[in-house]
């Protein structure tokens, strides 16, 4: 797939354009967002992710679409478990309810953009070196494993800042109070920065570390750079509606990382396949490519929806069944926030 300069230019700045006119929005009237406004902004989201990737079938084929919706789909999903720790990241800071969208919204413009920068440096290092397929494949096999192994607890005992975030503390004087949604203030003639400033900071940071496990996930489906950067724009785009339309229900999600595991587990054994079927690594089969079976798009973009329909509707009727497991240990904060 050969996407011209201007395509990236013009993708890019339709993003933007979406984004700022969302931004305007927000700073116009900031208030706590209901849970119909957030229906509908998801349905818009969705809905322009679904027109764009009808765009990509009518003008580059089937195949490529299926890829983005395959890659939509996954970064969607994996983005959802991300919501547990915006929910501690929201509490920790005790940030006003009207101010939460401005947040997010600032937060996750934040991580694409670190996002875009390692989808240029990953589909840099795949065009360079074959063998990093087995790479990202091991790194999804391990968070796989892990995700199974932790099954229904989500580890929100607290929110450790990361580094990046103690460094901007020591290098920025920070307010104690919020200043309505002010990033920064002049109290006693300094320049100061607000809470505000920190938090939108922690939301794009801490989501990069998210990135680690899901950009890898997306390049076992199309090695498209195109393609993986959209589907992370628009995910990342619907992510802070989803964040207030869930709400409680993601402590119902009980299965849900037993889900993932399963999609990771499955989009590795794919990379792994695909590394053979692409090897040049001297030590295996002499250098050259091992014949292997390959997962086709189609079949990847059925197990992917099904495994997570399939755990969503477990999850649900699990819960209904049995409360108590809604609330379990590690997820009373997600349940009252």
């Amino acid at each position: 797939m050969t996407v011209p300069t201007w395509l990236w230019l013009v993708t890019i700045g339709g993003l933007s354009a979406v984004i700022l006119l969302d931004l305007l929005f927000v700073g116009r009237r900031p208030h706590a967002v209901t849970i119909g406004e957030a229906t509908r902004w998801v349905l818009v989201y969705v809905a322009l992710a679904v027109a764009f990737g009808v765009g990509l079938w009518y003008f580059a084929g089937g195949t490529y679409a299926g890829e983005f919706f395959a890659g939509y789909i996954t970064e969607y999903s994996l983005s959802v478990d991300n919501l547990f720790v915006f929910v501690i990241i929201m509490a920790a800071f005790k940030v006003p309810a009207i101010h939460q969208h401005r947040v997010l919204l600032v937060g996750i413009v934040i991580a694409l953009v670190m996002r875009g920068a390692f989808i240029a440096v990953g589909a840099a290092a795949i065009n360079a070196f074959s063998w990093v397929f087995y790479l990202f494949a091991a790194v999804l096999i391990v968070t796989a494993v892990n995700l199974a192994r932790q099954g229904s607890e989500h580890d929100e005992a607290g929110f450790s800042e990361n580094a990046a975030l103690r460094a901007l503390r020591r290098l920025l004087p920070v307010t104690d109070d919020y200043h309505g949604a002010r990033s920064v203030v002049r109290v006693d003639g300094r320049r100061m920065v607000t809470p505000m400033l920190i938090v939108m900071f922690a939301i794009g940071s801490t989501d990069l570390l998210f990135a680690l496990d899901s950009i890898p996930a997306i390049f076992g489906l199309t090695q498209q750079a195109y393609l993986v950067f959209t589907a992370n724009a628009f995910a990342l785009m619907g992510l802070r509606q989803l964040y207030f339309l869930l709400g409680g229900l993601l402590s119902k999600l009980v299965y849900l990382s037993y889900g993932l595991s399963v999609v990771l587990g499955f989009i590795g054994l794919k990379l792994v396949l695909h590394a053979l079927h692409e090897n040049n690594l001297p030590f295996l089969n002499g250098g050259q490519p091992v014949p292997v079976p390959e997962i086709g798009i189609a079949v990847s973009l059925s197990v992917i929806v099904g495994v997570l329909a399939v755990t969503t509707v477990a999850s649900l009727i699990a819960v209904r069944r049995n409360p108590c497991l809604a609330a379990a240990p590690g997820r009373e904060a997600v349940a009252t926030a």
